[in-house]
């Protein structure tokens, strides 16, 4: 984000929304930001962009929306899946074959195989398919054939079909409200924050700030790899370079001018094909008004669409729309790290997201080295042989690179894997959300709510003395976990992993 309107566009990268498997998550962020006009609830308007076309999300279930003859070669790799699936009695070895098996060879040359290798930055024979669960749709192919037939489009599908956005401040301003709520004397942020290095031996933790801190059960929130490095652990982090994972690029583009009616009210938009570097765009104006500056602030533009410098750089009124882009990379997907903002002003242009003439009045670029857990084929074996000697060492890895699945690496998953293991470390109880991931992500998961009141242990244990108390505790039955404590309430001895 250029300086120049640093102070009125909200960060591109606070663009994860809000949809919840866990009634608790709910509760808790629901205390931090209380008020109905904290939030704006949004339908999720999704589509792929497709031969030029805008085709609805997910794209195999809309088939109906694409030209004639690719519904017809869809429709028969569809058959010919189906086919074979009724005399198969094997499950599919990776995530390739688990396409074909379900959308059949069309779909999957088409949008299946080039979008995921935009996403994951792998091939899709590198990944395996337990993950999936709700992750992917598998068509109905009854149900797209009749669309096809009659001319219609699928309805909405998925966890977050519906979604909920923060007024004011992106994501990060929930995680901002949520610290509020935790005493100050319980918080370490910066370098105060910051771990340095992990002797397991001795049960220390050395803080960039030079604090040492003693723990007798640590819940880590860094990434796994990271956390061997700081443990000086060659065994664990010889483990660890079994585990794959993708770097995500965001950028960020602000616009001068109305949004145009082509975008409309669309919320997040999937590009599988090659003429731009990017895989997903989300219009980041679309979630809340203050994402971006009031009409009456006045910038300047930096350049146009096409790359030409603007007639003037006087300093304008708006109004103003902006776009986030995300763009995968690793070893097996390299980027033009150094040209990649002018590739991708230039792939908005060639997907009609801009016209060559569109004022740019601010962007923003910036890599997250960490992006997206890859659920390779290696990474159950990887983690069987992780997570268990960490536990054993007092060291309880969580989040969504804590413990590495991305099928459980959401913002409500990562929360729980927190509530879960202090569950676990202070009442015993199973860990679902990092053990069962179907389980959690099938279900509404109820029994656990935030209430008033401070609830005390029935009977204190050694465990229970090393957890800090907050004000407020929680509730819920004994064969889903117990009663628990929230993870971002609780310091075991006063150690916390550093969020990542």
């Amino acid at each position: 984000m250029n300086q120049s309107s640093v102070n009125v566009w909200v960060a591109k990268t606070c663009r994860h929304v809000i949809f919840s498997h866990y009634k608790y998550f709910d509760d808790c962020i629901d205390e931090a930001l209380p008020k109905v006009d904290d939030w704006y609830t949004h339908q999720r308007i999704s589509y792929v962009r497709y031969k030029g076309e805008w085709v609805p999300y997910p794209f195999q279930n809309n088939i109906s929306m694409c030209p004639k003859d690719d519904q017809v070669r869809f429709i028969e790799g569809l058959i010919d899946a189906a086919m074979e699936a009724r005399v198969s009695n094997t499950k599919p070895k990776d995530f390739d074959e688990w396409i074909l098996r379900n959308t059949g060879v069309g779909i999957a040359d088409a949008f299946m195989r080039p979008y995921n290798y935009k996403v994951w930055a792998v091939p899709t024979t590198d990944m395996q398919c337990q993950w999936l669960g709700e992750r992917v749709a598998a068509p109905n192919v009854k149900l797209v054939t009749s669309n096809v037939i009659q001319g219609k489009t699928a309805g909405n599908w998925g966890p977050n079909a519906t979604f909920r956005f923060p007024a004011r401040d992106g994501t990060g301003g929930i995680w901002t409200a949520v610290a509020k709520t935790l005493p100050d004397e319980k918080k370490r942020f910066n370098k105060q924050g910051a771990i340095k290095a992990v002797n397991a031996d001795r049960k220390e933790v050395l803080m960039e700030d030079g604090t040492i801190i003693a723990y007798k059960r640590f819940i880590n929130t860094m990434s796994v790899d990271q956390l061997a490095e700081r443990m000086g652990d060659e065994q664990l982090e010889g483990w660890c370079k079994e585990l794959y994972y993708s770097s995500t690029h965001v950028i960020g583009v602000g616009v001068r001018g109305s949004r145009p009616e082509r975008i409309g009210d669309k919320c997040w938009l999937y590009f599988p094909e090659d003429n731009c570097p990017f895989y997903r765009a989300t219009i980041f104006s679309n979630y809340s008004p203050y994402n971006q500056p009031q009409d009456d602030v006045k910038l300047p533009t930096t350049q146009l669409a096409n790359g030409s410098s603007p007639s003037s750089t006087e300093a304008k009124a708006g109004p103003y729309w902006s776009i986030m882009l995300e763009v995968s990379q690793s070893t097996k997907k390299p980027v033009d790290e150094e040209n990649l903002l002018k590739d991708c002003i230039q792939g908005l242009v060639n997907t009609d997201m801009l016209k060559p003439e569109d004022e740019i009045v601010s962007t923003y670029a910036r890599k997250f080295d960490h992006g997206y857990p890859t659920p390779s084929l290696e990474r159950d074996g990887a983690l069987k042989k992780i997570l268990p000697y960490l536990q054993e060492k007092g060291i309880y890895s969580r989040g969504r690179f804590g413990s590495w699945k991305y099928e459980v690496g959401n913002q409500d998953h990562s929360f729980m894997l927190g509530v879960e293991a202090v569950d676990s470390i202070v009442n015993g109880s199973v860990e679902l959300t990092l053990n069962y991931p179907d389980f959690v992500n099938g279900r509404v998961n109820s029994e656990r709510r935030l209430v008033d009141g401070a609830q005390i242990f029935a009977k204190e244990t050694p465990e229970a003395k090393n957890v800090a108390t907050a004000r407020r505790m929680t509730g819920g039955k004994a064969e889903l976990g117990g009663r628990a404590e929230n993870a971002m309430r609780a310091t075991l001895n006063g150690v916390q992993g550093t969020a990542t």
